[in-house]
C-alpha cells in the first residue's frame, strides 16, 4: 500500500512516515501544496494524508482538484483547523475523513485502515479475463497453471489490474514501482512488461498487455 503525505511541518511529516513504514506501508512525503497535487494526480496512491494550511495551494483546493479529475483515492485531512465549518468545508471538498491535531496515533491508524477497507483494498486477489493475481502469494493463476512473480513484476501487474482497461503511463508505473525520485528509466518498465508477457503466456492466460505510443499500457482479453 502506497501513502502520500502532503504536510508542510517537516518533522511531523517525517514522524508519520517513519511510523507508517513500520506498519508496512510505502510512504512518500511532500511539503508543498502544488507539488503535492502533481503527485496526487498521478493516481498511483492508495491513500492521501493531507494538511489544509499548505504553501502554494491549500488542502481544500487540492482535494477539489483531485476529485475534479475523477481520482477516487481516499483522502484523510489531518489539520489543526478544528471548527465545525472547517470540517464541513473539508468533507465537501472531497475528503473522506477529517482528523484534527493533536491526534492519537492509534486513532490515525484506525482511520487509515477503515478508509482502505472501505475502498476494497483489503481483498486477497485481483482478476481479469481468465487470470487471477493472488495478493498474498504473488502468484499469477490461470486454471491449474500458476507462476510466481518477482516483487517488481507483482507491483506492475497489480497496478495494471487495478484499472485494467485504462491506460497507465510509463511515468506513473515508474513512480508507483520504483519511486518518484528513483533513477529508473522508462526502459525498466518495458523490460518488466516483457517479463510479465512471457509469464502470462506460460500459464495460457488470455490477458494481453497492450502498449499505446505516448499513452502507456492497459490490459485486454484476447479474442478466442
Amino acid at each position: 500500500m502506497k501513502i502520500l503525505i502532503i504536510e508542510d511541518e517537516v518533522l511531523l511529516a517525517e514522524s508519520l512516515k517513519t511510523m507508517l513504514e513500520s506498519k508496512g506501508f510505502e510512504v512518500e512525503t511532500i511539503y508543498d501544496g502544488k507539488e503535492g497535487e502533481e503527485y496526487a494526480l498521478l493516481g498511483i496512491y492508495d491513500l492521501l494524508i493531507l494538511d489544509i494550511m499548505l504553501p502554494s495551494i491549500n488542502g481544500y483546493k487540492l482535494a477539489q482538484n483531485v476529485r475534479s479529475k475523477r481520482i477516487g483515492t481516499p483522502i484523510l485531512m489531518l489539520t489543526a483547523k478544528s471548527a465545525l465549518e472547517d470540517r464541513i468545508e473539508g468533507l465537501n471538498a472531497g475528503a473522506d475523513y477529517y482528523l484534527t491535531k493533536p491526534f492519537d496515533k492509534r486513532e490515525l491508524l484506525a482511520c487509515i485502515n477503515a478508509l482502505l477497507r472501505r475502498q476494497g483494498n483489503q481483498i486477497n486477489e485481483l482478476s481479469f479475463g481468465n487470470t487471477i493475481l493472488d495478493l498474498d502469494t504473488s502468484m499469477l493463476i490461470c486454471g491449474k497453471e500458476n507462476v510466481r512473480l518477482s516483487a517488481k513484476e507483482f507491483d506492475v501487474m497489480r497496478l495494471l489490474l487495478q484499472s485494467p482497461m485504462h491506460n497507465i503511463s510509463k511515468e506513473s508505473i515508474l513512480a508507483y514501482v520504483w519511486g518518484y525520485d528513483s533513477n529508473a528509466v522508462e526502459n525498466h518498465v518495458e523490460v518488466y512488461v516483457g517479463f510479465l508477457r512471457k509469464k502470462l503466456n506460460s500459464i495460457n492466460s488470455n490477458i494481453n498487455i497492450v502498449a499505446l505510443r505516448n499513452l502507456g499500457y492497459h490490459l485486454e482479453v484476447a479474442n478466442d
